[in-house]
């Protein structure tokens, strides 16, 4: 089960032909097949997923030193261990175009693995070239500019995944959050959008911030998806982060920013007070439905995302939009909307950057479902569509 492998894989063997790959092959004819006998042995132990007997396994009847046995060879003259000239030169017309081809920024093709994703790799020949089946995986931006990028597409836990180098990365998202909000107004006349907290939006709020010079502000409402019980003016604070990055560059009306009420009468996060009630009523005032137009989420090393944290308990408040939380490091008290607001979104975004995540992409993409160790497996929109924004240093470590 591809789903359960628990290392990297380091080698994908093609097989052209019909049928599994399970000793179809040809018996090779070995020189001098004196010096080696067949491995049958050791049947306790799996190659790639299938057991020794499955594989035609030479070693030699006389262990010898490689090095010894090299210069053996060179000294008796037995050039059919070696690599031929012509052989030689024939490799550099196959890998010089290559690596001509990379030079050009043609990336090799991002494989996530898993199940869903089998058809990424799938090729056909045409004519005397080997292709890709499915040409559409790699969007080039502003084909263009001197700044053009790509950006691998595919599919992670069943929904659509977007992967590219950090930056790039960034620049995609910011890009599809700008077609979101012109769509929005232009069949609603107003967008919502909801963000998280985290270190991971950062980019991602300078980038809108300084790059995206037409983006809608005036019609769009910003609200927030988490926030740490401390007041709005501390710096770790989120919506301060989000001032500090984002609506202090910007011409937004003061009205359609949404900050969450975490401080009132001079308390923080006091149950009697009743933010969550409010905020939520707000949201019911303001968005069509409850439903946003757009959320972007983070995912901590943890699996938790907003603040929903493992042991955040949900089970009597599945009607809630939003809800206290404690976090399991400090401050520990916070507020963030649920999985029931989440999961009500048109559209959800992602973002995991950085190889800190390397492992916890990885974890995730074996779990099919939800599971109470990884809340963020249970962000799965009802009737919108979920995006994974990832890195490739998070994606390939």
């Amino acid at each position: 089960d591809p789903n359960n492998v628990q290392c990297k894989s380091k080698q994908i063997v093609f097989y052209l032909g019909h049928g599994n790959l399970h000793k179809n092959l040809f018996k090779p004819e070995l020189v001098n097949s004196g010096d080696w006998k067949e491995v049958t042995e050791y049947k306790d132990i799996n190659v790639l997923g299938l057991s020794l007997s499955d594989y035609y396994i030479q070693s030699p009847v006389t262990p010898r030193e490689a090095y010894c046995e090299l210069i053996s060879h060179v000294f008796f003259g037995r050039k059919d261990n070696f690599i031929s000239a012509e052989g030689l030169l024939a490799s550099w017309a196959f890998w010089t175009p290559l690596l001509e081809t990379l030079e050009s920024r043609v990336f090799p093709r991002v494989y996530p693995g898993g199940v869903a994703n089998g058809n990424l790799l799938n090729f056909q020949l045409r004519g005397h070239e080997v292709t890709f089946s499915h040409e559409a995986v790699v969007n080039v931006i502003n084909p263009g500019a001197e700044d053009n990028f790509q950006v691998m597409q595919g599919k992670y836990r069943s929904s659509e995944m977007v992967s590219a180098w950090a930056q790039e990365l960034v620049e995609r998202l910011a890009s599809d959050l700008l077609l979101a909000a012109e769509e929005a107004i232009r069949e609603e006349g107003q967008f919502h959008l909801a963000l998280s907290g985290g270190s991971s939006p950062v980019a991602l709020l300078r980038a809108l911030a300084i790059n995206l010079y037409t983006f809608p502000w005036r019609n769009t409402h910003i609200w927030q998806v988490d926030e740490r019980c401390v007041p709005h003016t501390e710096s770790g604070s989120n919506f301060r982060s989000i001032h500090d990055l984002l609506l202090q560059h910007i011409r937004i009306p003061y009205f359609n920013i949404h900050p969450m009420p975490v401080h009132l009468t001079q308390r923080l996060c006091v149950e009697e007070d009743g933010g969550p009630t409010l905020y939520e009523k707000e949201i019911k005032k303001h968005v069509n439905n409850s439903s946003f137009h757009y959320i972007l989420l983070g995912v901590g090393q943890d699996g938790h995302t907003a603040s929903l944290f493992q042991d955040t308990k949900l089970e009597n408040d599945e009607e809630r939009l939003v809800i206290l939380t404690e976090s399991p490091i400090k401050p520990h008290q916070r507020m963030s909307l649920t999985f029931t607001a989440i999961n009500k979104a048109r559209r959800v975004g992602v973002l995991i950057m950085g190889k800190n995540k390397h492992e916890l992409v990885s974890q995730l993409s074996r779990i099919k479902g939800e599971s109470s160790k990884y809340p963020v497996t249970k962000v799965q929109p009802k009737s919108g569509t979920l995006i994974w924004y990832i890195d490739y240093d998070a994606l390939l470590g």
